[in-house]
């Protein structure tokens, strides 16, 4: 005799009441950019976007995969802010004051702190500086090009190539708005000690001050405190920016608008809008327990089933009620079971929103039965039938007034 029950496919549907969240479109915006994307720092949400995925000339946007390399050379410490790098002829050349380019107005010769480097390239977006970092980092700047894109790679850009340090116009130097934002999250996430320097309005260097060009960081209560700015012929006018409001952060990137007064117009509308518009839930605190599971043959009649980490979600205001959480699983799990195991998936969906599926694991081991108590238990199934799912338990982080409903399904 077969003491094992058919398992069957169990769902325990819980509807959650303001405190779901999951990417999704609130009603559409367009802003005048050729390419252009919003995304929430925490979740990695995309709330709008547009040829996010097209490759395009990030301009000097891409002096933020310089920053980067700089910023990480600091961090495992093989150069400190302090040190001096030497500018040279062709730094001067191609990036200085004879350029007519963006420029810290280094000089050939000079010895330049590398966080005065940084400042000249971060605010004043120095091409010089960009390369004076390139080339004592790495030799020159065609191998810290090399090196940029071996780090692009492994750090998550997948859509960008560089062929400088600076971001002057070269056919196969390109990069994506999507890419744009993924190495802004990285920075802020990597490199929280050096992030300060994007919200620096101005800095003076040889007798010469210059402001930082990213327009939201003049705006009243716009909550801006980085990234960058960039513009060529070809590229049109960029952004990529990150605004904290209310504790909560987004990030765009956005190319190709036609004149400053429409950068600093384009981007402030699409920032209010993602701020205003979205919002963030905290639907389960690690550890928390998502639904009790029972256990057949096994010492315990039931096991918690748990998720292993924050769960925190985006989601439109106006679609914040009735999105449905449930923890799917075939059940009832068959002893043993180790705490920790992969029992199933906790699905989360609302209309129109993509659905979200995360693992959930067993809270507590389960050992087996002996034979004397499988041979009662089979006994208990072939007269009583099989055991009732447990009910299932509201979420950790912020519960409903009253508690969730559940709903439990079987194939027949």
């Amino acid at each position: 005799m077969n003491m094992f029950p058919k398992l069957f496919a169990q769902a325990v549907l819980l509807t959650v009441l303001c405190v779901a969240s999951l990417s999704v479109r609130a009603q559409a915006i367009d802003i005048a950019a050729r390419e252009y994307i919003l995304l929430d720092f925490l979740t990695g949400a995309v709330l709008d976007s547009k040829q996010a995925d097209e490759r395009m000339p990030p301009s000097s946007m891409s002096k933020l995969m310089t920053a980067y390399m700089a910023f990480d050379a600091i961090k495992a410490g093989r150069v400190s802010l302090d040190d001096e790098m030497t500018v040279s002829n062709n730094a001067w050349k191609i990036g200085g004051a004879a350029s007519g380019g963006s420029t810290m107005f280094l000089n050939p010769g000079d010895k330049v702190k590398i966080e005065n480097l940084l400042r000249g390239m971060i605010i004043q977006s120095g091409n010089d500086a960009c390369i004076v970092l390139a080339e004592n980092l790495a030799g020159s700047e065609e191998a810290f090009a090399e090196k940029m894109n071996a780090k692009a790679k492994e750090i998550g850009l997948i859509n960008s190539n560089f062929m400088n340090a600076t971001g002057l116009p070269h056919p196969e130097h390109y990069m994506t708005v999507r890419d744009l934002t993924v190495l802004a999250r990285r920075i802020i996430a990597d490199f929280p000690e050096y992030y300060s320097l994007y919200s620096e309005t101005n800095f003076t260097y040889n007798g010469i001050t210059q402001g930082n060009r990213n327009p939201l960081l003049y705006k009243v209560d716009s909550g801006a405190d980085g990234l960058k700015t960039g513009h060529t012929e070809a590229a049109g006018y960029g952004l990529t920016a990150s605004a904290i409001r209310n504790g909560r952060r987004l990030i765009l990137a956005a190319n190709g608008m036609a004149s400053i007064k429409s950068r600093d117009e384009e981007t402030s509308k699409l920032m209010d809008w993602g701020f205003r518009e979205f919002t963030n839930r905290n639907l389960f605190v690690a550890g928390a327990k998502v639904t009790d599971a029972e256990v057949w043959l096994g010492d315990k009649a039931s096991i918690p089933l748990i998720i292993q980490r924050d769960l925190v979600v985006t989601l439109p205001r106006a679609q914040a009620q009735s999105v449905s959480v449930k923890a799917v699983y075939d059940g009832p799990l068959p002893a043993p079971i180790a705490q920790g195991a992969e029992v199933g998936k906790l699905v989360i969906g609302a209309k129109g929103m993509e659905t979200l599926q995360v693992t959930i694991t067993a809270g507590e081991s389960a050992g087996r039965l002996g034979l004397i108590g499988r041979l009662k238990a089979a006994a208990t199934y072939i007269f009583l039938g099989p055991p009732m799912p447990a009910a299932s338990a509201a979420p950790q982080a912020a519960p409903p007034p009253a508690g969730p409903a559940t709903t439990v399904t079987q194939p027949q």
